[in-house]
């Protein structure tokens, strides 16, 4: 081989050795690729009135339930219609969930009823004077006598026991049974 190619040679591969160095040194062209996280949904906001015990305004996640605004709320209060409304369903931002009230309607016989979808029933271990003498038959001496039975012998342990006071016998029971139930007593 002769010099010529020789120099050649090493002219050559002097500049491809200082190509391939400035190639790896320089640095990076545009802009780098940023990852960012996964983004996390906004809480939502809902209103929760009617029936519940602390109305207003709560922040939730993303993907709550109306279970869980209720709960937000310090949960049901007494007269709540747990019924009317569905606690499965999922919420949006800025929706109002609304707890109906049981609101009783008089029939034509005198008879204190609900309204349908509810489930009113009078509480004989803590209902007043006032919401025993709703019942048919049941007057106010004998809603009375309902009252000092339960605070001479205790709260009712069944609704057959209402039947232990006196003014009240099978006929009376009969025309109640379907209308009362027994739950706690304060």
């Amino acid at each position: 081989m002769s010099k010529s190619w020789l120099a050649a040679f090493i002219v050559v591969g002097v500049l491809l050795g200082a190509g391939v160095l400035l190639l790896v040194t320089s640095p990076p062209r545009g802009e780098p690729i940023v990852l960012l996280p996964a983004p996390t949904p906004a809480p939502i906001t809902v209103y929760v009135s009617g029936s519940v015990n602390q109305a207003g305004l709560y922040a939730l996640p993303f993907g709550s339930r109306v279970n869980d605004a209720i709960q937000a709320a310090g949960g049901f209060n007494v007269q709540a219609d747990i019924g009317a409304i569905n606690l499965a369903e999922i919420l949006q931002d800025g929706e109002q969930i609304n707890v109906p009230e049981i609101i009783p309607i008089q029939a034509g016989n005198g008879v204190f009823r609900s309204l349908p979808g509810t489930n009113l029933l009078v509480d004989i271990n803590t209902a007043t004077l006032e919401e025993l003498d709703t019942l048919p038959q049941i007057g106010p001496i004998t809603a009375q006598s309902i009252i000092d039975y339960r605070v001479t012998n205790g709260p009712f342990a069944t609704i057959e026991d209402l039947l232990e006071v006196d003014g009240i016998g099978q006929v009376t029971f009969d025309k109640i049974k379907d209308l009362i139930r027994v739950g706690t007593y304060p």
